[in-house]
């Protein structure tokens, strides 16, 4: 029996590392890649890279890309970010190994890097929105009237929804939207939103009694409507 082996091929030439660098690029829609992200969707090893050009960064100066951040650059504050980001759009605790392209900026590894471990660094993610989180326990939904802006009142009500608020209302909702109860967790790819119970436009506060999660469709069909939660009402 003849056997025909498929080598890889590791005698590529510069222009073929480079254009597949320029592949990845294009594919993940950055201007520029990191070391872990060429590794996940390269042809070749980042180090294959490397070797042939003697840095990270020559590789990507070769390729007209920007520099990537180095990760000892990045905050805490944006790793933990970016975990609420996952979160929210997996709609549950992630773990480690999701902590990739395109769901996640960083990957896990930076995590472990950073933190020390995995569990530190979700640790850490609590506690940093746990001011919040906790405040969340005691509120109840009372009525909107109350909610609503005065005109005195209306110039200090900023429309833009913090990451913490809206990490915090998805937390409170269980990750479902309060009209129809999609979530994440039954249909992967379902986009939550923070929506205004009373619209902003209307004079209605960002405060967390003032806003739940609804998903993407439920959101932008109902426009400025005031409408009652029919998840909601059949808990």
């Amino acid at each position: 029996m003849k056997f025909d082996l498929k080598l890889r091929n590791i005698s590529a030439s510069s222009k073929e590392l480079i254009e597949d660098l320029k592949r990845v690029a294009k594919y993940l829609k950055r201007d520029s890649v990191t070391i872990e992200e060429y590794n996940l969707h390269g042809k070749y090893s980042a180090a294959t890279l490397q070797r042939r050009f003697h840095s990270w960064f020559n590789v990507l100066e070769k390729a007209n890309l920007n520099r990537t951040r180095s990760e000892f650059n990045i905050s805490a504050e944006d790793l933990l970010n970016n975990i609420a980001e996952v979160w929210i759009k997996l709609g549950r605790q992630p773990v480690v190994k999701e902590m990739k392209t395109p769901l996640s900026k960083y990957g896990g590894t930076t995590y472990i890097r950073h933190f020390g471990t995995w569990n530190k660094a979700l640790i850490a993610f609590i506690e940093n929105v746990g001011g919040e989180s906790k405040a969340i326990k005691k509120v109840k939904r009372t009525k909107v009237e109350k909610h609503v802006a005065d005109k005195n009142s209306l110039a200090g009500n900023s429309r833009n929804i913090s990451l913490r608020q809206r990490f915090s209302v998805f937390l409170r909702d269980g990750f479902r939207c309060q009209l129809c109860g999609n979530s994440p967790m039954i249909h992967p790819g379902t986009e939550l939103h923070c929506d205004h119970i009373i619209p902003w436009s209307k004079g209605g506060l960002t405060v967390i009694e003032n806003l739940r999660t609804t998903c993407a469709k439920c959101n932008l069909g109902k426009g400025n409507l005031i409408e009652t939660s029919v998840w909601e009402n059949s808990l």
